[in-house]
């Protein structure tokens, strides 16, 4: 399936019974930088220096915050994004794909003339990626992108940094209930002060080397209880040992563990997770079906090239489902066990429910 194919597919709300008239227009509100993702997938080892070296499989899509913005749409949520484009093919490509095809609000987006998008090539190698990048800096923070003023939403991810964005503490003032994630600190330097910012959120979910970082701590579950002390909903990711959190409000204290797959490429995978954690925290789910879908998701998106664009809709969860429940024994049953939370909402997911795309700019070909 190449771009523009989910545009004719169903879009499955699982929402449809938490919503009503005082709800606000939008589930989750993003803003980051949009890359245009070239991604290179099956390599052996990254080249060294004056080779040259082939890959088995290649991939083109929109990157950067577009990967969570992505995800979150095929899961159903009413999602808009605030982001800068270039006036290049590389902004008109990502601005289609995330507006026509992908059904991402851009109303507070806007294009730019003379601004190079941000492109960003990936290599994937051993179930993990390095990359390189190129950019600039936006023309607009996402503050001026927003007006001073965001629109109403559920949830907003937002990127704990040093300095956390007017927008964000505007919005959560309003009622929107922020998502933390983190993005590398190349300085090494991890100022717990930055920490003190958690007290604006909702929920902050790094993975393990960044929790260790931010809490000084040597291990992830203790990392975990540091980080619980500061946020009413932690959660920190393992990679293949899976997730961990903690909900005070709740009283949950979970781990559960991740879903034994063939990764092909990571790109987008710890996105997946968010967006899918978010929404399972919007159905008002239990914390260990939150951390078990958001899993799923996240085990799903590897196994295809693409970055944003494998990663799953509602159709891809329900084909899963029911591949599992093709035989109930051994490992399938357990899994079905787990989730067994989903088979009720998977009856309805109609079966034109939209599922993932080929990450390819071309015409005639795939990926």
């Amino acid at each position: 399936m190449k771009p523009g194919a989910n545009a004719t597919q169903k879009r499955f709300d699982p929402l449809a019974a938490h919503r009503g008239p005082e709800q606000p227009q939008f589930d989750l509100i993003l803003s980051g930088s949009v890359f245009f993702d070239i991604i290179f997938t099956g390599l052996a080892e990254l080249p060294e220096k004056g080779t040259e070296i082939f890959s088995d499989g290649m991939g083109s899509c929109p990157g950067g915050v577009a990967n969570q913005a992505i995800a979150a749409s095929r899961l159903g949520l009413n999602t808009s994004l605030a982001a800068a484009f270039g006036d290049d093919g590389y902004g008109d490509f990502n601005w289609t794909v995330l507006c026509d095809q992908e059904h991402v609000d851009l109303g507070n987006s806007e294009r730019f003339d003379g601004w190079h998008s941000p492109v960003t090539v990936s290599l994937s190698v051993h179930k993990d990626r390095s990359m390189i990048s190129h950019g600039h800096p936006a023309p607009k923070s996402a503050t001026e992108l927003f007006g001073g003023n965001p629109p109403g939403a559920r949830a907003a991810v937002v990127s704990l940094e040093p300095q956390i964005e007017p927008w964000a503490i505007t919005a959560a003032r309003q009622g929107t209930k922020l998502f933390g994630d983190v993005g590398w600190d190349p300085s090494g330097q991890w100022p717990v002060e930055t920490l003190q910012h958690l007290e604006h959120f909702y929920a902050f979910m790094p993975n393990g080397p960044e929790a260790m970082a931010f809490t000084r701590t040597d291990d992830p579950w203790a990392a975990l209880y540091a980080l619980a002390d500061r946020v009413p909903v932690a959660v920190v990711t393992v990679g293949e040992q899976g997730a961990m959190a903690i909900d005070a409000e709740s009283g949950e204290e979970e781990w559960v563990p991740a879903l034994p797959v063939q990764a092909w490429d990571p790109t987008g995978a710890g996105d997946c997770f968010g967006a899918a954690f978010v929404m399972g925290t919007l159905a008002g789910w239990r914390l260990a079906d939150r951390l078990s879908f958001a899993n799923l998701c996240a085990s799903l998106s590897v196994q295809q090239v693409g970055g944003s664009l494998a990663a799953p809709g509602w159709g891809d969860i329900a084909d899963w489902w029911h591949r599992m429940n093709s035989a109930r024994a051994g490992v399938r049953k357990q899994w079905l066990r787990r989730y067994a939370f989903l088979e009720d909402l998977v009856l309805d997911v109609p079966s034109e429910a939209v599922r993932r795309a080929t990450a390819t700019i071309a015409h005639h070909s795939d990926a």
